[in-house]
């Protein structure tokens, strides 16, 4: 009887083996079971509009230890937006691209949109729930064809070592934000909070304070909304809200703009601004706080003192702050590339917890996952209440609207036009 289960056993095994055709059916030490023939061999592309991108590369040399055969690379399309089209359509046509989610709907990028495979389609196996469902963009049937593979917000960067050197407590509400900024100036800090604010770009801290509570108000009100998308006049009266907090933070001290003004850029200068140790709250996105890392070494300021630091919402209501969370970089697939099913197989490694997280570990961009905690830096977003984090494309925000508040928060900021007349020119900033 023991000799004949052991042939019967031996028999199966064998079949099994025959039946893989060579397809390995244990999971990798990543956690990632592939379904393909892991010899095979081709060539997949990822165009962009990033001049470089380790954070992807390092997932091609991950992916090479499973499929040692796939030639993996990232190339950057310049005048991305404008040759994407006929990119796609030539023979030379990637696999997968950067995709936005203001092209659903949008006539000039058809085309772009029609190469999209649809992500949804259960048969790929793609992940999709470890993804933040604000951050997916599904069309009017619910497919999804865009992947996030980063997200952004607004925010602070907070000087951790700072509030504990003085005593004080990061600000989870207007008030106490008020008054820690009171007394940091009494500490003798010229600017308790800074940010840029020389052009009227998205990385403007008036932008930055004004856009979370204009899409905050927006949200609660969808005849608002509708209003604000029409640029109808009429709506603007729901930036005041938005436009005064702007106000207060300069006419109280909070923000001094003379110094505000001294930053030359919006990026770098920023970040070694705050790297200089002596301003406990920098007012910047989340795509400013990407080049943190990498910048640490670049301040001898830093890296003579290093300390503490994360982001965390500005917390400009009697709540706290909010958490906008919007995508930043997405992936779609060209469903007419060449050896789709093997591109499916990539996105379908990539779209995971552990691999969306490292991307973003390495760029220091917000991940898309649900495992906001994974990075210290971010952690403090991870705490903010479901009731306070919005999704403008869920709500329905569109980019006319946000140049509106964009435009008319730097006017007000610098003193050009005061809230009354910024109010009444509602739908006339451009």
């Amino acid at each position: 009887m023991k000799k004949l289960l052991c042939g019967i056993l031996l028999i199966c095994t064998l079949l099994s083996l025959t039946a893989c055709g060579g397809k390995p059916q244990e999971e990798t030490a990543a956690g990632f079971k592939p379904s393909l023939d892991t010899s095979t061999g081709c060539s997949i592309t990822v165009v962009g509009s990033y001049d470089n991108f380790e954070a992807l590369e390092a997932e091609f040399d991950k992916f090479n230890e499973i499929y040692p055969n796939v030639q993996l690379s990232y190339v950057k399309l310049d005048d991305y937006n404008d040759v994407l089209g006929t990119t796609l359509e030539s023979n030379d046509k990637p696999n997968v691209f950067f995709s936005y989610t203001w092209m659903m709907g949008n006539e000039k990028y058809a085309s772009v949109c029609a190469h999209m495979e649809e992500l949804s389609d259960s048969a790929l196996g793609l992940n999709l729930d470890c993804i933040r469902p604000g951050l997916l963009n599904h069309d009017a049937e619910g497919h999804v064809f865009m992947a996030p593979v980063f997200s952004r917000t607004y925010g602070m960067l907070v000087n951790n070592d700072l509030f504990e050197k003085e005593g004080l407590s990061v600000p989870t509400t207007r008030a106490e934000l008020m008054a820690v900024c009171e007394e940091f100036k009494n500490k003798g800090y010229a600017s308790p909070m800074m940010g840029y604010s020389l052009k009227s770009n998205t990385s403007t801290f008036m932008n930055t304070v004004a856009y979370p509570l204009f899409v905050a108000t927006l949200a609660e009100n969808p005849e608002a909304l509708k209003l604000a998308n029409a640029l109808d006049p009429a709506a603007g009266e729901y930036m005041r809200p938005a436009l005064e907090a702007v106000g207060q933070l300069i006419q109280s001290g909070c923000i001094n703009l003379t110094e505000c003004d001294k930053i030359e850029d919006n990026y770098t200068k920023v970040i070694l601004r705050f790297f200089e140790g002596d301003v406990p709250m920098m007012i910047c996105p989340a795509d400013t706080v990407s080049g943190t890392k990498k910048r640490e070494s670049q301040s001898e300021a830093f890296t003579n003192a290093p300390f503490n630091y994360s982001f965390a919402p500005i917390p400009l209501s009697d709540d706290g702050g909010y958490f906008i969370d919007s995508p930043s970089i997405q992936f779609s697939v060209n469903k007419n590339c060449d050896d789709l099913d093997m591109t499916n197989e990539f996105m379908r490694f990539l779209i995971t917890n552990k691999e969306l997280n490292a991307m973003a570990s390495v760029k220091r961009l917000v991940t898309p996952t649900t495992d906001l905690s994974f990075d210290t830096v971010y952690a403090p977003f991870g705490q903010v209440p479901s009731e306070r984090t919005i999704s403008p494309e869920v709500v329905g925000i569109t980019d006319p609207l946000a140049v509106q508040i964009r435009v008319a928060a730097f006017q007000v900021g610098k003193g050009e036009i005061t809230i009354d007349e910024a109010v009444a020119m509602y739908g006339s900033f451009s």
